[in-house]
């Protein structure tokens, strides 16, 4: 039963047994929440034992007395670890504070006061400065830009990643200063970048001499089964293509460890730390060396913590299979929504007719469900065609999944019909 060839008579019955089924759910007291990319309690369990184990060791392997300040690139050792996780040298490498977030944001408005290297002036004296923008993705990534007067382009995501023929011609725009990137398990479509899109990233010519990519890997190792999608390594690329300065490369611990007290990354070229840590070395004297210590006594290698992330893959790899269970049973003839199968990472990206997100969102919430909000993953908060919902099972506990999901296909099921028929008067 495909609802676009239903007669209205047809479509009316669809709608009517909907709405039952809404009122159904809505009597039902309901309160979940898939709104957001959290890792669960039993999740963050996993990580305790870094709080109770060598409390009373403070000094790292080089003798560092992690308690005082110093160390502004961060722990050799962390960096090491990084360094292992991502393929990227430990020299290129600076061990941080909690949240990558901070960092994307810190390197973004860095450039507006300073520049980057390169720069013929701070990108905040430009007339006009430009970021592209991957959709579906990262509300954060636009919140930053958003925040800092930037003016966002969309560019439209397909199985391979970004549309490349599309970011080579507006690169040619000397105005084009970035361009967000979750190459691996995207948020939330969770694709990841084939070689040809990463290798094009990293050879393309630009308008702008200071353009930069920020590569946000925040889902390096965060696989739900054994085998994982490869990435190419923009790092290397970069420089084989003689952009070495191109990419600022981020990654953390928030969903290793904690989200609240994990460590993060940024990897740059000699030139661009060059450029970056003075200004940094002006914010702070030197970041949680206790906290990355921790870390690297907890996670050990880059072995030990792929097999910590394999105990986390089994906490949410089925709850991402209930998800898709029932969105294949409920809709999957229908023809009224598609939706990816990651491999990895955080979310699925869920796609209706168009016009209908919101009304789905709303259906859903007035029913007990949360979810993010319809056009979250666009700039400035609009999905011009009203089609993209984020979907987030991590958090909710596994039960809580099959009926989550069920009002979610519930409230498809009626925004469409609803749609339909108006669309036919």
């Amino acid at each position: 039963m495909n609802y676009q060839s239903l007669s209205p008579a047809e479509l009316i019955k669809e709608k009517e047994k909907a709405e039952g089924d809404y009122r159904m759910y809505c009597e039902s007291g309901l309160s979940l929440d898939l709104s957001r990319g959290k890792p669960a309690a039993d999740q963050l369990a996993l990580a305790m034992p870094m709080l109770t184990e060598h409390t009373d060791e403070f000094r790292s392997a080089g003798g560092t007395d992690c308690r005082n300040y110093g160390v502004l690139e961060g722990l050799p050792e962390m960096r090491q670890l990084f360094s292992e996780i991502t393929g990227i040298p430990a020299a290129n490498i600076l061990a941080c504070g909690n949240a990558s977030l901070t960092l994307m944001y810190d390197a973004v408005a860095r450039a507006m006061l300073y520049g980057v290297q390169g720069s013929p002036r701070p990108w905040g004296r430009e007339e006009t400065v430009k970021f592209l923008c991957p959709v579906p993705g990262y509300d954060r990534h636009f919140r930053i830009c958003e925040s800092l007067g930037i003016e966002m382009i969309s560019v439209e995501m397909d199985a391979h990643g970004p549309n490349m023929d599309v970011v080579e011609e507006l690169v040619k725009d000397p105005a084009v200063k970035g361009m967000w990137c979750v190459p691996k398990y995207s948020n939330p479509s969770g694709i990841t970048y084939s070689s040809e899109v990463v290798t094009r990233l990293a050879k393309m010519e630009t308008g702008a001499t200071d353009f930069r990519i920020f590569w946000d890997n925040a889902y390096v190792i965060h696989d739900l089964y054994n085998e994982t999608d490869p990435l190419a390594d923009i790092f290397a690329l970069c420089k084989m293509y003689g952009h070495e300065d191109r990419v600022f490369y981020f990654t953390s611990t928030s969903k290793i460890t904690f989200p609240g007290a994990g460590v993060a990354m940024m990897a740059a070229s000699e030139a661009n730390l060059k450029q970056i840590l003075p200004i940094i070395g002006t914010q702070t004297i030197g970041f949680d060396k206790m906290n990355q210590l921790r870390h690297v006594r907890f996670l050990k290698n880059a072995e030990n913590t792929a097999a910590i992330m394999r105990r986390h893959a089994d906490f949410i790899r089925p709850k991402f299979e209930a998800m898709l269970e029932i969105l294949e049973k409920e809709l999957g003839d229908l023809g009224i929504a598609t939706w990816t199968k990651p491999n990895g990472g955080y979310f699925i990206s869920l796609d209706l007719p168009d016009g209908c997100a919101g009304r789905v969102y709303e259906l859903a919430k007035q029913a007990g469900v949360t979810l993010t909000p319809a056009g979250a993953t666009h700039p400035y908060g609009k999905d011009p065609r009203d089609r993209n919902l984020r979907l987030a099972p991590t958090f909710a506990k596994l039960e809580e999944i099959r009926p989550a999901t069920a009002v979610l296909c519930c409230a498809i099921r009626l925004a469409v019909a609803e749609k339909l028929l108006t669309d036919r008067q």
